[in-house]
């Protein structure tokens, strides 16, 4: 799989080569900005020149031949390639030092979280680890995406059940753009913790079996959880347009509480109430 290498180095440059790719030269003001040129974008003579640092010190940079860049040699960059506030950290991650790693212990869920998961009872809600994988559900979560509790912790992923479940692929309306926010939430989670060899070997598994996930992991998007809306296809409730807010627990960001939402009056509210009847009644 050429290109879609975990490697730290190799990140770093694939990287920095996709966002020089979406500039252009003429909408910068660069001089001889037009003409044929190989590649899209900016080369790396053209960034340098707008960063403010020698060519050498860039290639150095995009090549991975140190991970030693001071903090305004970074800066300098990220403004040249225009990185949002999500694009400029996973810039650090990549490119500064990262110290030695321990070996990763399973992630629990606090009582109280737990408890506050059961109290939001009549919208969808679950918690999520590292590497997407799904660590508490509320039923109304069970009754919109998938059983958890009949799968296996490992089948409990979901970026391995969105690209993988052939149900769950069908309940997104927009399915590839699902894909585009897996690949890109993976990613970021590869960058913060490079040691934890399970993620690396999830990301590797998609790969191998998704065709779809290649071309998605090949743009280098990125996805941060933060919040959102997808639109669902369920089979027994029909069309629901829900939001959701990710809270990421001050203590343990590896963590999210995702809750979901829905418009007051809308049929989706109603078609959420339904569902959540159902459940009620599965329980019972």
């Amino acid at each position: 799989m050429a290109g879609m290498t975990l490697d730290r180095r190799a990140q770093l440059g694939e990287f920095l080569r996709s966002r020089r790719a979406r500039l252009s030269p003429d909408e910068l003001g660069l001089a001889g900005g037009g003409g044929q040129r190989r590649v899209p974008g900016l080369r790396r003579e053209e960034l340098a020149l707008l960063a403010g640092v020698s060519v050498d010190h860039y290639v150095r940079l995009e090549q991975g031949r140190t991970l030693h860049f001071s903090e305004s040699v970074l800066d300098a960059v990220a403004r040249a390639l225009r990185l949002d506030p999500v694009e400029r950290a996973h810039l650090y991650r990549l490119a500064r030092p990262v110290p030695a790693g321990r070996p990763r212990e399973r992630q629990v869920v606090r009582p109280g979280l737990l408890r506050l998961l059961r109290s939001v009872g009549d919208v969808p809600a679950y918690v999520i680890g590292r590497a997407a994988d799904v660590l508490a559900w509320n039923e109304v979560a069970a009754a919109l995406l998938t059983d958890f509790g009949a799968a296996t912790p490992g089948q409990r992923n979901m970026a391995r059940l969105v690209l993988l479940d052939e149900g769950i692929r069908r309940l997104y309306e927009d399915w590839p753009a699902k894909v585009r926010d897996v690949a890109g939430y993976l990613r970021l989670d590869v960058a913060r913790h490079p040691d934890d060899p399970r993620t690396a070997a999830l990301v590797e598994e998609l790969l191998a079996a998704s065709p779809v996930f290649r071309a998605a992991w090949g743009e280098h998007g990125l996805k941060d959880k933060t919040h959102g809306e997808y639109v669902y296809r369920h089979p027994v409730v029909g069309r629901l347009e829900l939001g959701f807010e990710a809270l990421r627990l001050p203590d343990d960001p590896d963590q999210a509480l995702v809750v979901h939402t829905v418009e007051e009056g809308s049929p989706s509210e109603a078609a959420l109430r339904l569902l959540a009847s159902s459940a009620t009644a599965l329980r019972v």
